[in-house]
């Protein structure tokens, strides 16, 4: 059975939605990212691409900040609601490539590799361009990604340990398209409930790759960091935040400085 078919926008979402929170529990990076956000949205609002359970929306939405979170999982959007302090965030269900919304944000932002989950690189710069036409004026869309090591998916498909615990255990395994920069993985979660499987299907973009699309969309890249941190970005880095803006503001900007 190929756990890829029928493979669409909301399939990450729907079949995580339940244990997602739990699956991401490790990082520790929400004070320094709401931080961040909350100084980039200013008064707001502030939309996320790719919401999930509103890991980062619900503590930038506590401190005041009006947020709108964007999914194209009803599991996922269902799991926000329900989350303490989710009635803080209006929910959207939609796509982060063609959505439509009747006002605009200085802040817009997709977190923790979500951009990839749109495995179609025009789709992904469809995303681009629609972020561009919702941005306030000097308005910031942020993207937070993995920079590719694809030497690490090369070769025939490895079984790996992702985490376990005294009562649990996950595996992945993972197959690489190297023409196409599309990565298919399957999680093995193991519990005293039995079994569960989670598929996960991204398609990878380079830093200037990413560069390349925003300036097609209007924008230009404003920063570029390590992590919500602001460790500066290196050739070294295996992460980044990268920080882009309207063209013209940022040509505005260049000029005042």
């Amino acid at each position: 059975m190929n756990a890829f078919q029928g493979w669409d926008a909301a399939s990450y979402g729907d079949s995580r939605a339940g244990v997602y929170d739990r699956q991401v529990a490790g990082r520790n990076d929400v004070p320094e990212a709401v931080g961040l956000l909350a100084e980039l949205a200013g008064a707001g609002p502030a939309l996320e691409l790719g919401v999930g359970t509103g890991r980062l929306a619900i503590p930038l939405a506590e401190k005041g900040v009006a947020v709108h979170g964007l999914d194209s999982s009803p599991k996922m959007l269902a799991e926000l609601d329900r989350a303490p302090g989710g009635n803080r965030v209006t929910g959207v269900l939609g796509s982060m490539t063609d959505f439509a919304l009747d006002r605009s944000f200085p802040l817009v932002w997709v977190a923790f590799n979500s951009l990839f989950l749109v495995d179609d690189p025009a789709e992904q710069e469809a995303c681009f361009r629609t972020v561009a036409g919702h941005l306030a004026e000097g308005g910031r869309f942020v993207v937070e990604a993995f920079v590719p090591a694809p030497e690490q998916f090369d070769g025939p498909a490895a079984l790996r340990v992702k985490d376990f615990g005294a009562a649990s255990l996950l595996l992945q395994v993972s197959r690489h398209d190297a023409q196409t920069q599309v990565v298919e993985s399957l999680d093995l979660e193991v519990t005293e409930a039995g079994f569960a499987l989670y598929p996960t299907r991204v398609r990878y973009s380079w830093p200037q790759e990413l560069d390349a699309m925003a300036e097609r969309a209007g924008l230009r890249l404003e920063d570029r960091w390590e992590n919500w941190s602001r460790r500066p970005f290196t050739a070294d880095s295996r992460s980044h935040l990268s920080v882009y803006t309207a063209a013209d503001a940022a040509t505005a900007s260049g000029r005042a400085r």
